[in-house]
């Protein structure tokens, strides 16, 4: 798996929160590039995945590896995966009493105001970068919010969890071109691509906007089938997350012989 084209490698991980096992040997490669869809149902573990990546805190790996660039970045904190180029956009981000976000859009740009004013104005923002992050937002706004954050970070791999979560029809629109831009995915071909992306999704509306290469289905902490995401949304919302569970218990089966 330690291609040099993996951007991100995660081998077998294991992990919890307290005593409870959340994830349970998720195998996962994205290529330089690549954009990989996750589904699954609620409480399957997908937003425990992006946590885990992010290192965020009380979300304590038990086994396997997480590789970025070729290091392991299991025990990395937050700020310091940030720093090597991983991006999130949260599903629930906090609201952040007292920091304003122009000034918050600043230090993560590297005071690159200019560009960070332009990109407020396409998002419809410039007059909330005096407000304090995402005090009195909409959830639409909160979204585009976060958004703004990892336009301004220019991450080389982006965590987008739930991005349709919250977002009306009328800004879904522009949600998703700004997603599909960031992961340059009608801006560069593939093979000058250099920013990844895992978008996270229960609905699937994601793909109305952003294409990607591969689509993968989290059940109970593994992840139980991969393929075209557009076959696999089809599948799920024909006949729901049985098949790709069936499937799934059938390789362990063959696997064992």
């Amino acid at each position: 798996m330690d291609n040099p084209g993996n951007l991100l490698v995660i081998e077998d991980l294991h992990t919890r929160v307290g005593k409870r096992a959340l994830l349970r040997g998720v195998n996962l490669v994205i290529p330089e590039g690549e954009t990989h869809v996750l589904f699954g149902p609620n409480g399957s573990g997908k937003s425990s995945l992006v946590a885990a990546i992010m290192g965020a805190p009380g979300h304590d790996v038990a086994g396997g590896r997480i590789l970025f660039d070729g290091t392991d970045i299991a025990s990395l904190p937050t700020h310091e995966r940030a720093r090597l180029g991983i991006g999130v956009a949260l599903q629930r981000p906090p609201s952040v009493k007292g920091v304003r976000l122009a000034t918050l859009l600043s230090t993560i740009s590297g005071h690159d105001d200019d560009r960070v004013k332009e990109e407020a104005e396409r998002l419809r923002l410039s007059d909330h970068l005096e407000r304090d992050v995402n005090l009195g937002f909409s959830g639409g706004e909160t979204k585009r919010a976060e958004l703004l954050q990892l336009l301004a970070q220019k991450p080389r791999l982006a965590l987008l969890d739930e991005p349709e979560s919250g977002v009306d029809l009328e800004n879904m629109a522009l949600v998703g071109k700004v997603m599909s831009d960031l992961l340059e995915r009608h801006i560069r071909p593939l093979s000058a691509r250099r920013v990844s992306g895992l978008i996270i999704t229960h609905t699937g509306y994601a793909l109305d906007y952003v294409s990607a290469e591969i689509g993968h289905v989290l059940i109970e902490g593994k992840i139980t089938c991969s393929g075209n995401p557009g076959e696999v949304l089809r599948t799920i919302r024909e006949q729901g997350f049985e098949p790709c569970l069936k499937c799934f218990e059938a390789e362990v089966k063959r696997a064992r012989r």
